[in-house]
């Protein structure tokens, strides 16, 4: 190894020359500044290394959204630790599993979850525990206020470790996908020239840490930039909005952007001085693109990744983007759209997304042979996405391989039931399930989110869906509710709902 590939050696050498430049606004005002920066991850570092974290072990960090939680990750890429951060949202007996599943060294969580912490330590064989609250308190901030200066930066190589993310584990157990520095290198040199960051850029950032969206998409491009970023603790519409003259770059979940829509006060005008708008993390609606294209006179950027690729696909910075595509791979990347075996198939017809790149994680954590189910013999990563590809190679998700209802043997794919539901009058979304059916298999189910008084009923959208649908696509059963339910990072959760409705035709 000629040079030191530590993700955190990358990102540092892109750091502005004056070191006092401002790299986070916060949302009181304040700033810290990128010497801030290096020099609180330099001596996290260090302070991570006197608590007898070593390269390699892991840290395993559930905590509440804060600088001093980005000063952790940062730390922890310059101890050579590997960085696994938890959903704030899971409950103890979901943390209890990844504790015994991931074997930390230490495990960093909020105050008020230091006893459950404490508890799981000591069934599971001695993880130190430390606390972070959200504002910096807690016991690991005052370690660290009396830790003495630090440049630890240890030696990585490409294929070495930096992070496990666990995949949400909608079925089976959960799977720690593993991320090395060059994993997550490469993929942030791309979108940082892809998507054209410039030195006058300032990015808005929203999205929680714990995931790949907002840790490394958003955090690594902003830090490769330079450049400020606004730093929001969580969502707010109107405190983005009141961001927006300042900066240039949104990256968000479809979520963020039916909620800037719903706000009177988003409009041209709010927009002026933004240059990009990123969505991904789930799909987005045709409806939410056309919309914001109406207020906004600016086209969503919608680009498709996962936990164990980070961004494989992307619409073009400078060229068309389609509302329901998710354009094209980036480079680096290269896939095909395949059958069961592998085998490509035709352009525009579906199969399942495969693909091969720098990007692409190295394997599950202890689950060498499920590693082993998910990669080809050529080396291509088996991504579980049903899609189709047109001719000129633009990608379209139809959705997940699992959601793949089949039903009197015929194959449904959800999504082209669910974009002729959404636009019927009155309905926000919908969301297509099989479940158990006596005669068919699996039965089509549709859940409808619509606004009480809702304008539709049972009888109604079953007929207007007769015309465009052939009979065994058609949903033998229709659902109506308020909202659907979604995961942190605004997945709908089709566990959830297959759950639910298992009992629709008593089978």
């Amino acid at each position: 190894m000629s040079q030191n590939e530590n993700l955190y050696a990358l990102l540092r050498g892109r750091f502005p020359a004056d070191p006092d430049e401002c790299c986070m606004e916060l949302p009181d005002g304040s700033k810290i500044s990128f010497a801030d920066v290096d020099t609180g991850s330099g001596r996290m570092a260090g302070l991570l290394r006197n608590l007898g974290v070593e390269p390699g072990d892991r840290v395993l960090v559930q905590v509440d959204k804060s600088p001093e939680a980005v000063l952790l990750y940062l730390g922890c890429l310059r101890a050579g630790a590997v960085f696994l951060p938890l959903n704030s949202a899971y409950t103890a007996r979901e943390v209890e599993y990844f504790i015994g599943d991931a074997t930390p060294r230490l495990a960093v969580c909020r105050p008020g979850d230091q006893a459950a912490f404490e508890a799981m330590s000591a069934a599971g064989g001695g993880t130190r525990i430390e606390t972070l609250g959200p504002a910096g308190d807690g016991s690991l901030m005052s370690l660290y206020a009396r830790a003495p200066a630090d440049d630890l930066l240890v030696a990585r190589a490409n294929d070495d470790l930096a992070a496990i993310l666990y995949t949400s584990g909608t079925t089976g157990r959960s799977k720690g996908a593993m991320l090395s520095h060059g994993n997550l290198s490469s993929n942030a040199l791309v979108l940082h020239e892809h998507w054209g960051f410039t030195p006058e850029d300032v990015l808005i950032h929203a999205l929680p840490i714990f995931h790949v969206h907002g840790l490394f998409v958003a955090l690594h491009c902003s830090l490769l930039n330079g450049t400020p970023m606004i730093f929001h603790t969580r969502f707010d519409a109107d405190a983005v909005i009141d961001a927006m003259p300042r900066a240039t770059v949104l990256m968000g979940v479809p979520t963020f952007y039916v909620r800037l829509l719903e706000n009177p006060r988003f409009d041209r005008d709010a927009t002026r001085n933004m240059r990009l708008f990123v969505a991904g993390s789930a799909p987005l609606l045709p409806e939410t693109f056309a919309a914001f294209e109406a207020r906004t006179g600016q086209r969503i950027l919608e680009r498709y990744g996962m936990t164990e690729a980070g961004m494989i696909v992307s619409n073009p910075l400078h060229g068309e983007r389609l509302a329901g595509t998710v354009g094209y791979f980036l480079p680096g990347v290269t896939g095909r759209v395949a059958d069961g075996d592998g085998n490509e198939v035709r352009r525009g017809e579906v199969g399942v997304l495969e693909i091969k790149g720098p990007n692409v994680f190295k394997g599950y954590w202890r689950m060498p042979e499920k590693t082993a189910e998910e990669f080809r013999a050529d080396g291509h990563f088996i991504t579980g996405d049903n899609a189709t590809m047109a001719e000129d190679g633009r990608i379209s998700i139809v959705g997940r391989a699992k959601d793949l209802v089949i039903s009197g043997g015929y194959n449904v794919y959800p999504k082209e039931i669910e974009l002729l539901i959404d636009v019927m009058p009155g309905v926000r979304e919908s969301a297509v399930i099989g479940v158990p059916h006596p005669d068919f298999g699996e039965g089509v189910v549709a859940v409808v989110a619509v606004d009480e008084p809702a304008e539709l009923d049972e009888a109604g959208v079953i007929d207007a869906l007769s015309g465009s649908l052939a009979a065994f696509k058609r949903p033998k059963r229709v659902f109506f509710t308020r909202e659907l339910p979604r995961n942190t990072m605004g997945k709908v959760q089709k566990n959830q709902l297959r759950e639910q409705y298992a009992g629709t035709f008593g089978a």
